[in-house]
């Protein structure tokens, strides 16, 4: 959390998105928790960290079409110590269980897991959202929920990206990738607001870069580089956020340099920035510190005086509050059952209500309060009778032009139902425009509620996104202005972010949760004034459609019989019968002085034919009858005819015609004698002298003409400023007939273009895992083809399946054979019926091992085992053919030999035995059993010591086998002497020698001589 700005919110549901509305207990941008204590403005010197735990980062990535390559190249770049927590949220298909997290997991050591309820972030960890899920985020502990839509326009990274913003305020990264459409949008300008930093792909880099421009555009950016750039950026923001949370600034430093930055935006910009809470600007300077790296306040302020664009952005940022339509939808839901209704009621027929809204931003709550008064209005019937105009200000100009414009991408379909949609805006090329009857009812202007006059005689005044951001000792300077503003009976939205105490008593509570209030009637004699810096004007109001004029018909019969009737009473002076539009439906007498035919295309319009002099008194006479419905006459009329000059009252007369039709309008010309000249004396076109009050007399009877004809002018153009609306209302009206028969196709667009971005998402996965088993299969197949193992692949029909090259050698198959019975084809081996061992696997599912022959005489140990899935299902059997001819030629061999080696031994005729190396006996030959009168069975495996009841238990022997022998390995001509009980006394001549072999135990051969006769003589003698 930024230390000055405390006001972190956790298990709280952000506004709009369709959640729940904020509850009056939820922590306000900038304020202390209600439950901390009492709210008071905190002064920089006052605030100190806690000592607390250091915070991590929580960065939410957002990712759509062609974003899974750029996902890879992050996490590969990223190193695993930055002690921030990664939030991967991305478009899937709501069926289609995602790989991403194992795909993820090969690019980087930290560990990737799929989101389960309730699951709390780890620093150091990556966190992937699960399909068909809105992910959610309070108190660092994931929330999942069903999306609304599980098709169509779904926005998950807006979703996600509203929730952090709510949780984590300043300790949030939101990272936008490559992408199709505008998800991310909404969400990151919501992170912005809350202070937290937006980082976006390069679009150069993108493969889709719809979405990473849409942010750009926004103007939400605040680092744009490539995929492998982001995570160093990432770093060093990290680092510089963790650095100015630390440092200790001594807060005179830190004031006198604020001052310098507002002295710095009021210069630059003209408004005046210390309304603004302490902490929201302290938090929008150590944001824009942490982006530059920058570490004392000293060191920005050098940088904001070097760098003059630095001021214009952060005069944008300061103001920057929510910003979405239907911002709190409880609010608006009481605003509108308890305050409206009353209000409207009280209206008068064909009066105006007076809303402001201060603090618009962009529009999105304003146009909010047009749709209510809308939707009102029409529900209490009321649509003929009361209206309504909106003024709409904020301090920051470039927002009031972009709301003026009242376009918006179509991510608005989050927060706006598509009733609504339909109703009050026109759809676009993934944009929404509000519809221009609501355009036209909202004025935006530039405004600085401190220092501007306000806007007088209002019915509502919504002050809610100001007060969201104003200073608590503002806010109390400005409930008089509130007071002055509003009429009695008025509303006064505060909503919950609202600080100060209480309104006074002329305001009564409609909801105390919401902060709605009326303005209650000022008793009799109090004048409430305040002192205004400049005089305030109110805006003209705009001007009402008039209905289109009345189309040029032909004469009716009974045109004739009115004009005669009327023309016998009066003697039938020269006239004209015209429309409204000055048409001549009809001639009486000889009009040829009065009217003349126009130069040009032919036409019988009465002011284009008349003469000089007439046009202006004829225009004016026309339209007062036509508005006034009574007899204008016009006198005297000087006209120019064939040069000479003729005076002549001009009358116009309505005519009104059977119910239903238009009133025509007669025009009669009746020649008058000029004014004759006193004492008979002939003018000489000299001004006559007359008396003072009748030459005024006749300027002010001149001016008034003029200022009639003026009027009329004005109200012609006018006339004709509202046909023309109207006909532009129709050429509209039928453009939008043409789009409403388009809408189901782009609706049907919009589902298959999201549906598309879940396809590539789904391929792109897919296409990584067939990389990884065709790499896994290339290994295998190395593997199996290095080990010379012939493999045969058989499924439970015992199908062929797969196999390897040598066991080509053994059953006859080729490339085609897959798919192929077993029993179809030639098996090359005598002893084994290979089909039948196989279906006995396959019922008992246990492994059998079998020696076979090949017909060419090489021998094979087969092995068929069940073939088991990952999930233990068996799908027929895996035989193996280890070749194991050399090792069966081997064994040949040494039967041989071991037959040869016994052979020679039992042919020699001096006892010989073989022992082992604890000198138990392993075989001896037929002399050694006749000799000593030994049976084989008493002999072979026991001690020779214990032999012949225990005959050979000779000292001598036992030397020599376990003390002599060991350290020579042989010995011969070894006499021992002894008295074996069968045999009586003899003299024995051993030999003795060592079998050494690595391959088996050590043996011991010793052969026994009898030596006693050759000994004999040698006694005798």
């Amino acid at each position: 959390m930024n230390p000055w700005y405390p006001g972190t919110t956790h298990g709280k549901s952000p506004e709009g998105g369709g959640g729940r509305a904020m509850t009056e207990k939820e922590a306000k941008l900038g304020e202390p928790d209600p439950e901390d204590g009492p709210k008071k403005a905190v002064a920089p010197e006052e605030v100190t960290a806690p000592p607390e735990e250091r915070p991590f980062i929580i960065t939410g990535i957002g990712a759509s079409a062609g974003g899974l390559d750029a996902l890879e190249v992050f996490f590969k770049h990223t190193p695993p110590d930055l002690g921030a927590g990664y939030v991967v949220v991305t478009h899937m298909d709501p069926e289609h269980k995602s790989l991403l997290p194992e795909i993820l997991q090969r690019h980087t050591t930290m560990p990737v897991m799929q989101i389960e309820q309730g699951m709390q972030i780890r620093p150091d960890s990556v966190y992937v959202i699960p399909p068909n899920t809105d992910l959610g985020i309070s108190g660092g502990t994931f929330s999942l929920e069903k999306p609304s839509r599980q098709r169509g326009m779904r926005l998950p990274i807006d979703h996600f990206f509203r929730w952090l913003a709510q949780d984590q305020d300043s300790k949030a990264v939101g990272i936008l990738l490559s992408g199709m459409g505008h998800d991310g949008v909404l969400g990151l300008r919501a992170l912005k607001e809350r202070l937290g930093t937006v980082l976006v792909q390069d679009p150069v880099t993108a493969e889709f870069p719809s979405m990473p421009r849409s942010v750009i555009v926004s103007g939400l950016a605040d680092h744009i580089a490539p995929a492998d750039k982001l995570p160093k950026l990432l770093g060093e923001y990290i680092a510089s956020y963790h650095g100015i949370r630390e440092a200790k600034r001594e807060g005179r430093e830190y004031g006198k340099a604020r001052s310098k930055i507002l002295a710095l935006i009021r210069s630059r910009t003209g408004e005046d920035y210390s309304m603004f809470k302490e902490s929201l600007v302290r938090g929008r300077i150590e944001r824009r510190m942490g982006l530059h790296r920058i570490g004392t306040i000293e060191e920005y302020m050098r940088y904001v005086q070097e760098h003059p664009r630095e001021i214009d952005i952060l005069a944008q940022e300061i103001p920057t509050g929510p910003n979405w339509f239907f911002r709190n939808a409880d609010a608006w839901g009481t605003f509108r059952k308890q305050a409206l209704p009353d209000l409207i009621r009280s209206k008068p027929d064909d009066s105006t209500l007076r809303v402001w809204v201060s603090g618009c931003a962009t529009g999105e709550q304003a146009y909010s309060m047009a749709i209510e008064l809308e939707e009102a209005i029409a529900s209490l019937g009321r649509t003929d009778e009361v209206r309504y105009q909106i003024f709409a200000t904020d301090i920051d100009r470039d927002r009031v032009v972009e709301a003026r414009d009242g376009t918006y991408i179509a991510n608005i379909e989050t927060d706006v139902s598509p009733e609504r949609l339909e109703r009050f805006f026109t759809k676009g090329d993934n944009t929404y425009q509000v519809r221009p009857e609501i355009r036209e009812k909202t004025v935006f202007a530039q405004h600085n509620i401190l220092t501007h006059p306000p806007f007088l005689h209002l019915d509502i005044l919504d002050v809610r996104s100001l007060l969201l951001y104003t200073s608590p000792d503002v806010v109390q300077k400005l409930i008089p202005l509130f007071l002055y503003a509003l009429n009695p009976g008025g509303i006064l939205f505060l909503g919950i972010d609202y600080a100060a105490p209480e309104p006074p008593e002329y305001f009564r509570s409609i909801d105390a949760a919401w902060k709605i209030y009326r303005r209650m009637p000022t008793p009799e004699g109090m004048d409430i004034r305040l002192e205004l810096p400049h005089a305030f004007t109110a805006p003209p109001a705009g001007l009402q459609a008039g209905e289109p004029g009345t189309r040029r018909g032909a004469a009716e019969p009974s045109v004739a019989a009115l004009a005669q009737e009327w023309l016998l009473e009066q003697y039938a002076p020269p006239a004209v019968i015209v429309d409204e539009n000055g048409d001549i439906l009809y001639f009486q007498g000889r009009t040829g002085k009065f009217l003349e035919p126009h130069p040009g295309k032919a036409t019988l319009n009465i002011f284009a034919m008349a003469r000089e002099g007439l046009h202006y008194p004829l225009t004016f006479a026309l339209k007062a009858a036509a508005q006034e419905k009574r007899v204008i006459v016009r006198e005297p009329v000087s006209i120019r005819i064939n040069g000479d000059e003729q005076v002549i009252r001009l009358t116009v007369r309505p005519i009104r015609r059977h119910e239903g039709a238009s009133d025509l309008l007669v025009v009669v010309f009746e020649p008058v004698q000029k004014p004759v000249p006193e004492h008979g004396q002939p003018t000489d076109n000299r001004r006559e002298e007359r008396p003072k009050e009748a030459r005024h007399s006749d300027i002010e009877g001149e001016l008034a003409e003029t200022r009639a004809r003026l009027q009329h002018t004005v109200e012609d153009m006018q006339a004709s400023q509202e046909e023309l609306k109207s006909m532009n209302e129709e050429l509209q009206s039928t453009n939008e007939e043409l789009k409403s028969t388009n809408e189901e196709l782009t609706s049907s667009k919009e589902e298959l273009q999201s549906l598309n971005e879940e396809l590539l998402t789904v391929n792109a996965e897919h296409q990584k895992k067939i990389e990884e088993l065709s790499q896994t299969n290339d290994d295998m197949r190395n593997l199996l083809q290095s080990t010379e193992i012939a493999m045969l692949f058989l499924d439970e029909d015992l199908r062929v399946r797969r196999f390897t090259e040598p066991v080509t050698r053994i059953v006859s198959l080729r490339a085609g054979d897959v798919g192929r019975p077993i029993t179809d084809l030639m098996i090359d081996i005598e002893n084994a019926d290979l089909v039948q061992d196989a279906r006995e696997v396959l019922d008992t599912l246990q492994m059998r091992t079998k020696q076979v022959r090949t017909r060419d005489g090489r021998w094979y140990e087969m092995r068929i085992v069940p073939y088991r899935t990952r999930e233990n299902r068996i799908e027929g059997v895996v035989v193996t053919f280890v070749d194991i001819t050399s090792i069966k030629d081997l064994e040949a061999s040494l039967r041989y030999t071991r037959t040869y080696a016994e052979n020679i031994i039992a042919t020699v005729r001096e006892p010989l035995v073989v022992l082992d190396a604890d000198l138990r006996i392993v075989s001896a030959n037929r002399s050694f059993y006749t000799m000593f009168r030994v049976a084989p069975e008493e002999t072979e495996g026991h001690l020779l010591y214990d032999i012949g009841n225990r005959q050979w238990d000779i000292p001598d022997l036992r030397r020599l086998l376990e003390e002599i022998l060991p350290g020579q390995t042989e010995l011969e001509d070894y006499e021992v002497e002894h008295d074996f009980p069968e045999i009586g006394r003899r003299t024995m001549q051993l030999n003795a020698r060592q079998i050494r072999s690595d391959a088996g135990p050590d043996l011991i051969l010793l052969a026994v001589e009898d030596v006693s006769e050759r000994q004999k003589p040698q006694d005798a003698g």
